[in-house]
């Protein structure tokens, strides 16, 4: 793997910082903000040899512990052919603001105005519908975060929506494609539920969360 230096990096997360000032740096090539019990980001994700980067929007429930900050609904930037695109450092200059507007232009989620806990909770519904629809991977952790942050957020209403999207869903997951650890549909659902019915039990995950992963600097939208 090609080392980038640290000047290198740290030129290029102030540069995608300073197009996208709604967002904090987190860390190295890692840009954050939070919206309630969940964070949106913006991540320049190395490529393999380390000499370039792939502009990634993406989000992380913070409503379960997890020991990694995730780029769930991760969407990399796309070129005209629809392949992801990849950013050398060498020409990151010429070629980051080009990108960070195809990336804006192409995110789900806004990357100006923050979207609602309800605009991510649909976005994750959306993505577990098309796995399924592509006979993929049932999307197991995005309908479990979906029920999650709308309970953490305080939306009964939208939490008990995504229960019900979760059984009607769940039925239709074919039981080869599930993880190898799981515990039945019933199981899953009762304990899902029970989870989302106790909304000051997750604000307290999402805090703890917070101290883990050191995001006390990392602005609130």
């Amino acid at each position: 793997m090609m080392k980038t230096d640290a000047a290198t990096v740290k030129q290029v997360t102030a540069d995608w910082a300073q197009v996208f000032d709604g967002f904090d740096i987190w860390r190295p090539l890692r840009l954050l903000r939070r919206i309630g019990p969940l964070l949106q980001g913006i991540t320049l994700d190395r490529s393999t040899s380390g000499d370039a980067y792939f502009p990634t929007a993406h989000i992380h429930a913070l409503a379960r512990p997890f020991p990694v900050v995730s780029l769930t609904l991760g969407q990399r930037v796309a070129s005209k052919s629809g392949m992801p695109e990849a950013i050398r450092f060498t020409d990151h200059a010429e070629d980051y603001l080009g990108a960070a507007r195809r990336l804006a232009g192409q995110a789900r989620l806004s990357l100006d105005v923050p979207p609602t806990v309800g605009d991510v909770v649909t976005e994750l519904r959306a993505f577990a519908v098309a796995q399924h629809g592509m006979g993929s991977w049932p999307a197991v952790g995005e309908v479990e975060d979906s029920v999650l942050i709308s309970s953490a957020s305080g939306d009964g209403d939208l939490a008990e929506e995504g229960l019900q999207f979760a059984r009607d869903l769940v039925r239709k997951w074919p039981k080869h494609r599930l993880p190898l650890d799981w515990v039945g549909e019933e199981v899953w659902i009762t304990s899902l539920s029970k989870k989302a019915g106790n909304a000051e039990d997750l604000r307290a995950i999402v805090e703890s969360q917070v101290r883990a992963h050191k995001l006390a600097e990392v602005r609130q939208s």
